[in-house]
């Protein structure tokens, strides 16, 4: 009997053992990165807005008087008209290539998931709309740039050989500040949309089988299944892609930089190549890049903030506090006040 209960005692110690510290031991390489990486540089560049820190290789610097403690943000906001049209470039930009890209996306992914449709070759497909996004940027800004040159650049070189350029005269694809914006949007377009179709697959064939049985029974089309079914049960998953496409939309900056340098005439110049070369070309403004930088932060918080509450569940919300409402009720009518 004794044998038994040391075993039964050591069974109960074994099921007692918590493994959450192990936990907290596999995330200190996280959190140290993360402290290193995110948090001290945010800060460290919050600090930096309100000083007078510039010059090349200068480190010293002091704050900024009270009277004068803004200042740097000031001069951003409202005397540069560079970052007002560097801000409207980074939404214009960013709108104009996400709207085609969520739209392709969904309907790849509603294509390739479709239970009525067998797609031969799938996989190949998936994989070649994918490839733009695994080219790097670098490539891709010297690919676009060589494409459109002029005046013996391939494009123009095919117009001339269809027949729609008759005059000699090549287009000036990348003087041409309406063009060159356009371009930098395809390319935006055209890298990420193979990516965020991959997120909608998954997200498509998370939703149990039984609800599209369920439609098939019913007779629903495949527009009736896309829009009452397949939209409303990735609604979390298109609000992740939303938010990740805004900060990712509002950091552009390697194609519109690599690209035309944010030329020309600041048509394809984004906050972030604003930034870069107020920080590192001309007087090297440390403490007004930082401030630009803490304003686009700002910004990218609170249009996250708004999606996320305007995207918000309202059903799962009214639910809750529905159960909430219960739950109090029956405590209450448990000590007798009801």
């Amino acid at each position: 009997m004794k044998k038994k209960d040391s075993n039964v005692t050591v069974l109960k110690k074994r099921s007692t053992v918590s493994y959450a510290k192990y936990g907290y031991i596999f995330s200190i390489p996280f959190v140290l990165a993360f402290l290193i990486f995110s948090l001290y540089p945010t800060l460290y560049t919050a600090i930096l807005g309100f000083t007078n820190l510039r010059g090349v290789g200068k480190t010293n610097f002091k704050f900024l008087a009270l009277d004068k403690f803004f200042s740097n943000y000031e001069y951003i906001i409202f005397k540069n008209p560079t970052f007002r049209i560097a801000l409207l470039n980074t939404f214009k930009i960013w709108i104009c290539n996400f709207i085609p890209q969520m739209i392709l996306a969904l309907l790849l992914a509603a294509w390739f998931t479709n239970r009525r449709v067998k797609v031969p070759g799938e996989g190949a497909f998936k994989v070649l709309f994918y490839m733009p996004n695994i080219i790097t940027a670098a490539t891709v800004a010297i690919l676009f740039n060589a494409l459109f040159a002029d005046p013996i650049g391939p494009i123009n070189s095919l117009l001339q050989k269809l027949g729609i350029i008759t005059d000699g005269k090549p287009i000036k694809f990348l003087q041409d500040k309406g063009i060159a914006q356009s371009i930098v949007i395809f390319i935006q377009t055209w890298m990420w949309y193979g990516y965020t179709m991959i997120i909608m697959i998954s997200a498509i064939l998370g939703i149990s089988p039984d609800i599209f049985e369920a439609a098939d029974i019913d007779g629903a089309s495949g527009i009736q299944v896309f829009f009452k079914i397949t939209i409303p049960n990735i609604k979390t998953i298109l609000l992740f892609t939303l938010v990740t496409s805004l900060i990712g939309g509002l950091n552009m900056f390697d194609i519109p930089y690599l690209f035309l340098n944010g030329g020309p005439d600041n048509a394809t110049i984004t906050t972030n190549v604003f930034i870069y070369k107020l920080a590192f070309s001309g007087g090297y403004l440390y403490n007004r890049a930082s401030a630009a930088s803490m304003i686009m932060w700002l910004l990218i918080v609170a249009c996250s903030a708004v999606m996320f509450f305007a995207m918000r569940d309202k059903e799962e919300i009214a639910l809750k506090k529905q159960k909430k409402l219960q739950a109090k009720q029956a405590k209450l009518a448990a000590k007798g006040v009801m």
